[in-house]
């Protein structure tokens, strides 16, 4: 048995944050690239930065609906001596004018477009009521962004928004991490796939867990069901050596069919025996053969709180990428928090709407650790170790987790 150093000596249970920088420096930086379309490439974290192919705009572009016009002719155009044009094709000569709409292409000869409630239409051409000097209303070619300007970095992952960005100005596709490959490996003799008989329980944290990793931009593979015991168990581990990172359910406590952590400590290192945090204080990290592996514990919510705690984190971290922060409500706690120090805790929360849009709504837990209450839960609260008390009707900052992905 090999016990990593990270491991409190005393059997103590391992800070988050301690246990966070251990499984991220195990799991390191994703060094394979590929190439995706653009249609592909949102929540994607480039590999190499980005340069702009054309200038956006490419040609000078109409701010407003109106006449395009030379400037020098209507320097002396007012409301009660209008200056007459004529209508005429580009290129504009002198005296000539031309329609266009916003957003299209100014005619060559015009330096300025004059808005369409400066000018009259009337038997002798355009009437232009209003003086317009060289650039009004006109965006320059290049003057949002210029060919060759770097657009995104390194590490950089991309939003939908950045995807009109990058075809806007000449990219088709663009060369991103590989996503994280992630075998997530349900355990639990007790575990069925389909209908269970009496005794049996559906798996679901496999199914949970999957579905996550991809919503955070990770490639899983959806393993069938392990039975507690030690063999199988090493065996599923061996299989997937090959992928970037193991997660597996159940099997990480300490009760009789808790073998995970002794079965990964005889093949390689535990690196966190426990986590200071509840729900998923049973959870554990270890590494064999190069390979990460986290322990997610059996019960529903506490592996929806470590997965979201650890594996989420770590898969950004594996792409180069900062985490994105969950957005948060302020809402009022509708009852007392105790907390033991150098403990996280998490809490599934309902928030309460008020009928007035202006309230603040309040914050009402949401009991029981198992599925079902997943269903009530619409945010959740985090009590950090330095809290051991949060009093009722305080405000608190509720967070809004998988309303996004990566």
């Amino acid at each position: 048995m090999n016990r990593a150093d990270g491991l409190l000596a005393d059997g103590g249970a391992t800070p988050l944050a301690d246990a966070a920088r251990m499984l991220n420096a195990e799991l390191g930086l994703i060094d394979r690239s590929e190439t995706v379309p653009l249609e592909s490439a949102a929540g994607r974290v480039l590999s190499e930065p980005v340069t702009a192919k054309r200038n956006m705009p490419h040609f000078r572009r109409a701010e407003r609906d109106g006449y395009a016009v030379k400037s020098e002719d209507v320097t002396t155009a007012t409301a009660d001596e209008p200056v007459v044009l004529s209508e005429a094709e580009e290129p504009l000569k002198a005296g000539e004018t031309s329609y266009v709409h916003t957003g299209s292409a100014v005619p060559e000869g015009a330096d300025a477009v004059v808005m369409i409630e400066d000018a009259t239409e009337s038997s002798a051409g355009i009437a232009v009521h209003e003086a317009v000097t060289a650039g009004t209303y006109v965006t320059p070619i290049g003057a949002e962004l210029e060919a060759g300007q770097i657009l995104y970095e390194t590490g950089d992952r991309l939003r939908p928004g950045d995807l009109g960005v990058l075809k806007g100005s000449g990219i088709e596709a663009v060369t991103v991490r590989e996503r994280p490959r992630v075998a997530v490996i349900p355990t639990g003799e007790e575990l069925v796939q389909e209908t269970p008989a009496p005794g049996q329980v559906l798996e679901t944290n496999g199914l949970v867990g999957a579905a996550l990793v991809e919503h955070w931009c990770g490639e899983p593979t959806y393993r069938d069901v392990v039975t507690d015991d030690r063999d199988a168990l090493a065996a599923a581990i061996e299989r997937d050596l090959g992928a970037d990172l193991i997660v597996t359910s159940g099997g990480s406590s300490v009760g009789a069919r808790d073998l995970l952590p002794a079965v990964v400590e005889d093949r390689g290192r535990l690196l966190v025996e426990e986590l200071a945090l509840r729900p998923g204080h049973s959870a554990s990290i270890g590494v064999v053969s190069g390979t990460p592996i986290v322990m997610l514990p059996g019960t529903p919510i506490a592996a929806l709180v470590v997965a979201w705690l650890l594996v989420r984190p770590a898969l950004s971290s594996a792409m180069g990428a900062e985490t994105i922060a969950p957005p948060t409500t302020l809402a009022r706690i509708e009852s007392d928090v105790a907390s033991s120090p150098d403990l996280r805790t998490v809490h599934g929360i309902s928030i309460q709407e008020t009928e007035t849009p202006s309230e603040v709504p309040t914050a009402k837990f949401v009991d029981g650790g198992g599925l079902p209450s997943l269903s009530r839960i619409n945010g959740w609260l985090q009590v950090g170790e330095s809290t051991t008390e949060i009093q009722q009707q305080e405000l608190v900052s509720v967070e809004r987790w998988g309303d996004g992905p990566c």
